[in-house]
């Protein structure tokens, strides 16, 4: 099982109960731009706050982030999307992740193209979007 969470506005605590909720082992961040207006979301900041929570972080941005020219879907048709989706699919074999983005709504994000690959692969998508609401990833086309 993968999880998916987007930053938004929440505060780093929020961010973290709701990691430890889930049992999230590791966070793979799949921003293009690793970068906030919230401090505790840049990626230096947010690297070193999950260590110290004893929580993994891998960026893979450069190879599944968002913003690409030409679109996503044609995008996921390169070498550097099937390398990052293959380290992608090594980390899950391994540890409990949740793919991280900014957007709230994985719906509205790269995260539902990320996610509809993941359930061809077999694999079962939760995309959390509060601590107490969660959505199972279906695969309704890329929005």
């Amino acid at each position: 099982m993968i999880h998916t969470l987007g930053t938004s506005n929440r505060d780093f605590e929020e961010f973290l109960r709701i990691l430890k909720s889930f049992k999230v082992e590791l966070v793979v961040d799949v921003r293009r731009f690793p970068t906030s207006r919230f401090e505790h979301f840049k990626k230096e900041n947010l690297e070193e706050n999950l260590k110290r929570e004893g929580i993994g972080y891998v960026y893979l941005g450069d190879l599944l982030g968002g913003f690409r020219e030409g679109g996503y879907d044609r995008y996921m048709e390169s070498e550097d999307f099937r390398r990052g989706f293959n380290k992608l699919l090594e980390l899950a074999e391994k540890r409990r992740i949740a793919l991280i983005c900014r957007e709230r709504f994985p719906w509205k994000c790269h995260r539902w193209f990320i996610s509809n690959k993941l359930m061809e692969k077999g694999y079962k998508v939760i995309h959390i979007l509060d601590e107490k609401r969660t959505y199972p990833h279906k695969v309704l086309g890329n929005r």
